[in-house]
């Protein structure tokens, strides 16, 4: 009984340490992911020529003492997946990203804030694909959803992304 015990206040403690964490001072050009921190986001993903929508969950989370946001995603349970940090580029006084793929590729890229949303735009390395670049535009809206739609580069023109809810 007194392992149950010891092993709930452990696991409490843990979870209020993680939950601290996410509350933690964040560099200010950070603040507007703020409301992404610590809860997970589970979605729906639909890719151009698919007939079946994927689902994507992803988690951000405060990294580097405040001084960057990391998220992991993983589509259909592992099939495939990412991490992405976020920081403040102070010589380029923008918002960058460096994604990196379950799939061999990586992109690179900035945002900038729009009012509620999030402008990317990124340069693809290693697509088997032919991506050469992605951009992106995202929003979380007032009812707590968050949506995502991306156009990527390939072949010299612009052609339709995901979209995800």
């Amino acid at each position: 009984m007194r392992q149950k015990q010891l092993m709930a206040l452990l696991l409490a403690g843990a979870t209020l340490t993680a939950f601290a964490e996410e509350k933690g001072k964040l560099n200010e050009p950070l603040e507007p992911f703020r409301p992404f921190l610590g809860k997970p986001w589970k979605g729906e993903l639909k890719e151009p020529g698919k007939t079946e929508a994927s689902t994507d969950v992803s988690r951000w989370e405060r990294a580097l003492n405040g001084e960057a946001i990391r998220t992991l995603h993983s589509v259909n349970d592992g099939a495939y997946g990412g991490e992405t940090i976020i920081t403040w580029d102070a010589a380029q006084k923008k918002l960058v990203y460096f994604y990196f793929t379950t799939a061999g590729f990586r992109t690179t890229g900035t945002f900038t804030l729009e009012g509620k949303k999030f402008i990317a735009e990124a340069e693809v390395a290693g697509s088997a694909q032919g991506v050469t670049k992605v951009r992106s535009a995202s929003e979380l809206r007032d009812d707590g959803t968050f949506v995502s739609k991306s156009e990527y580069f390939k072949d010299g023109k612009w052609v339709p992304g995901h979209e995800q809810v």
